[in-house]
């Protein structure tokens, strides 16, 4: 039945070149919308030199069936289809590593993103801005469960990242395709992207969208999801400020923990030699001598993690810096 659906869709056959722009949708289970989503992005990108990449991130509802009708019928189309259900963060970067066009935009396949807004997204790439993101400021979504943990994430990631939005969760994003193809994503990292791409200078822009109320299918979106989102919020901080120094980091407080311990060391070396008073029982010598050890364990640590890192650069040839542009004559 889901094939008869897609083969009533009305699809002509048409082919296109090298699309200058590229829309990325991850998929899964999405079977009772992808009909409506086909419609309403055809119509959105009418008169666009643009391809979409579908990616079925392991669906179990025929989504894939649907997909690759409607791709096989329309040369703007093409899906790519996971072994199984990798994630979102995986899906999306799938799109991206076969995305062709100069720039890329990222959408969700459950219709609350709106591809009448792709323009203005559009539009405001122009001024100058490498990456436009979403903020869906009337958010049609569950309040306890949906809007206020996003509140809370959006305040802390803007805090802590240096890069101040009002929607990070929002997956209508436009990026120039050499500023997101520079970014590797790893675990749930996909909502982060605008943070991690501020670590190149890029220039951030944040425009209203629309968002609508889930019409079929289910949301994969749950209070659970709060969690990881604050683990994977400890990561791009650590990746943002100490990814290339460890040392400093974990040096520091290995410092400051042994430092701590070698003094309170002294001080009960000092009442047990000059004032003969008996430290045999006191918590405090475990203590101080934890401390001392604590101290080199973390130490060590930023050892390894130098290692790590320069293992990591040199290895891959992966630069600690990025160029804009170079002005002047070449010699």
């Amino acid at each position: 039945m889901q094939q008869a659906m897609a083969d009533n869709m009305g699809l002509k056959r048409t082919r296109i070149g090298r699309p200058f722009l590229s829309v990325v949708i991850p998929i899964y289970n999405e079977s009772e919308n992808i009909a409506s989503l086909y419609h309403s992005l055809e119509k959105g990108l009418a008169g666009m030199e643009a391809e979409v990449i579908a990616v079925d991130d392991g669906s179990s509802d025929g989504s894939f069936d649907m997909l690759r009708s409607i791709a096989h019928k329309n040369g703007r189309w093409r899906v790519i289809c996971l072994r199984r259900n990798f994630g979102q963060t995986a899906a999306m970067t799938a799109g991206f590593d076969y995305a062709r066009g100069e720039v890329i935009i990222t959408l969700d396949g459950d219709l609350q993103n709106d591809p009448a807004d792709i323009p203005r997204l559009l539009d405001k790439l122009k001024e100058g801005y490498d990456v436009v993101s979403g903020w869906r400021e009337k958010r049609q979504d569950k309040f306890i469960t949906r809007r206020l943990p996003s509140m809370v994430a959006n305040y802390l990631i803007s805090r802590l990242t240096g890069v101040a939005l009002h929607d990070y969760g929002c997956t209508l994003k436009a990026y120039r395709a050499e500023i997101i193809k520079n970014v590797h994503l790893y675990g749930e990292l996909h909502r982060f992207i605008p943070a991690l791409a501020g670590w190149m200078g890029v220039r951030v822009a944040e425009i209203k969208v629309q968002h609508h109320p889930r019409q079929a299918g289910k949301s994969k979106y749950g209070l659970s999801r709060t969690i990881r989102v604050l683990l994977d919020l400890i990561t791009v901080k650590f990746i943002l400020t100490s990814s290339t120094r460890p040392m400093q980091v974990f040096g520091l407080f290995g410092i400051l923990a042994s430092s701590l311990g070698i003094i309170g060391g002294l001080y009960m070396t000092v009442l047990k030699v000059i004032y003969n008073i008996g430290i045999g029982g006191r918590p405090l010598l475990l203590m101080f001598i934890v401390l001392i050890f604590v101290g080199i364990q973390f130490i060590s640590i930023g050892l390894l993690g130098e290692l790590i890192v320069r293992t990591y650069h040199e290895g891959q040839n992966k630069p600690i810096y990025v160029v804009r542009e170079i002005a002047g004559r070449e010699e």
